[in-house]
């Protein structure tokens, strides 16, 4: 079972599908347990993963730093073209996951940065990211121009990347969980678009499925949705 986050009722679902493995971005468990009693959801998780027999494996850190991962998801969704990873690992494989094949392009680092194929207003592309990841709402800082193109962009939690950003030439840099003073440094230098956590990463569902396509059979989760709900009136 593919899924976002590991929860009970992910957990259930993958017993009710007869799946002997869930494999998620976001890990289970960021801390060691020193008990398991029920009293928390991830314990919980455990004790029913455990008592149905079924595996937990949690990609994260690796997902998040392949350039065909969470951020090149990101970027291929809203269109970008020649995207390239925002800020580098210094030791780089010598191979492309992807293929199979030899490389000699950093596929490794933090986030991406391309060009969509021409520029378009920053209301569009507002529109265009919201309906492409399903967003109930954006929060952003305008960009120093109205059309924009070169746009950068990391998976999850990334606001310290902003200023990698704006040193490589982004109009608009898009990521997840940016507090209020940091927003503050954007404002007339660089475009921001805020999304929640998990729409910016559930596309990792889609990776997991390619990479396993013909290897495995694989169900993605239909239980794993975001847990932070807005209030519309």
């Amino acid at each position: 079972m593919l899924t976002t986050d590991v929860t009970e009722s992910v957990v259930r679902e993958a017993q009710a599908k007869q799946c002997r493995l869930v494999l998620s971005h976001h890990p289970l468990l960021y801390h060691g347990l020193r008990s398991i009693t029920g009293k928390t959801e991830q314990e919980r998780c455990v004790t029913e993963a455990i008592r149905c027999g079924i595996a937990i494996y949690s990609s994260h850190t690796a997902m998040d730093n392949y350039l065909h991962g969470v951020s090149g998801r990101m970027a291929e969704k809203i269109g970008l073209e020649a995207y390239r990873i925002l800020v580098p690992q210094p030791v780089q494989p010598d191979y492309d996951v992807r293929t199979g094949g030899p490389t000699r392009h950093a596929q490794y680092g933090l986030g991406v940065i391309g060009k969509l194929p021409e520029p378009v207003p920053f209301a569009r592309l507002l529109a265009h990211i919201k309906d492409v990841f399903g967003a109930e709402t954006l929060r952003y800082i305008l960009p120093k121009e109205d059309k924009v193109q070169t746009l950068a962009m990391c998976g999850g939690a990334g606001s310290e990347f902003m200023e990698a950003a704006i040193q490589q030439g982004a109009d608009v840099y898009i990521s997840a969980d940016f507090k209020y003073h940091g927003f503050q440094p954007a404002v007339g230098l660089i475009g921001v678009i805020d999304l929640d956590h998990w729409v910016s990463e559930h596309f990792t569902r889609e990776v997991f499925a390619e990479l396993l396509a013909g290897k495995v059979e694989t169900v993605v989760s239909e239980a794993d949705k975001s847990p932070v709900r807005c209030y519309l009136q």
